[in-house]
């Protein structure tokens, strides 16, 4: 991983690094085609080289996030579109514990998307 990619999580403070660095590993393990990136100032990682979701903090709340790249073709209660054209988030507070059984449940979901554009003719 990069040193910038590496620097995100670490620069966070408890309770948040914790969070960050929890659901880092629950998208990498989610699939051996996911692999992390650095890219637009911020953690993203790509299913099969083509963008797939990211981690951020919402500058007013403070808590983390996963933007899913294709979340609106995604239909789920948790995400939310806000001002955004083509991705949803699903927010989290990182003093709870994370919906882990959802979280994957949402990125299959996710992956099955991705693997539908990749095979496009």
């Amino acid at each position: 991983m990069s040193k910038e990619l590496d620097n995100f999580y670490l620069q966070k403070d408890e309770p948040l690094r914790g969070c960050l660095l929890a659901l880092r590993d629950l998208i990498l393990k989610q699939n051996e085609s996911i692999s992390p990136e650095w890219k637009y100032g911020m953690p993203f990682f790509y299913y099969k080289k083509k963008m797939f979701c990211y981690l951020w903090v919402n500058k007013k709340t403070g808590q983390p996030y996963i933007g899913l790249v294709d979340g609106k073709k995604l239909d789920h209660p948790e995400l939310i579109l806000e001002k955004r054209a083509r991705m949803k988030i699903m927010p989290f507070n990182a003093a709870e514990d994370l919906p882990v059984v959802r979280i994957r449940e949402i990125l299959n979901e996710a992956i099955k998307i991705a693997e539908l554009k990749l095979h496009k003719p």
